[in-house]
């Protein structure tokens, strides 16, 4: 959900509606990024691009990166620098983004950048239907479930 509730009004329904969908089909990989990311240092941002998917047998994935808080200004400023990005639409400033990464709640919600080419959207999610650290479990619980057993190794 964008950070500002009159944003999804502001941009073209046809951007709004497939952020939101993209959104909901990776709610569980951008959970289990963001507490992994927090679990392992600070608060921070997750970075995705749908710029460049990675397709295999199991689907499309997509790039993702957690960016700390103390490496966040100088992460937002270089990409600022990028003469081909237009970063963050409606003009949200790196001091909001900031300050956003410093109050969000790591336990329930999500603060994100989705790169799309070169544009790159703002978004503080929050109220999560699978907060982070479900999010974090369910897919380690996922990667035990099936991951192959060391009693089949040598079985061909």
């Amino acid at each position: 959900m964008p950070l500002n509730p009159n944003l999804e009004q502001a941009e073209p329904k046809s951007q709004a509606d497939w952020q939101a969908t993209w959104i909901a089909s990776n709610l569980v990989p951008l959970g289990y990024n963001a507490w992994l990311g927090y679990t392992q240092g600070e608060r921070g941002v997750v970075v995705c691009s749908t710029t460049a998917p990675q397709v295999s047998s199991s689907g499309e994935s997509f790039p993702a990166y957690y960016v700390p808080r103390s490496r966040l200004a100088a992460f937002l400023n270089a990409w600022l620098a990028a003469p081909d990005t237009v970063i963050l639409r409606h003009h949200f400033m790196n001091a909001h983004i900031l300050e956003t990464v410093d109050t969000y709640d790591p336990t329930t919600e999500v603060v994100m950048l989705l790169q799309s080419f070169e544009e790159v959207t703002f978004f503080y999610l929050r109220n999560l239907p699978v907060p982070p650290p479900q999010a974090y479990d369910d897919v380690c619980r996922q990667w035990t479930e099936f991951a192959p057993s060391k009693s089949l190794k040598g079985l061909t």
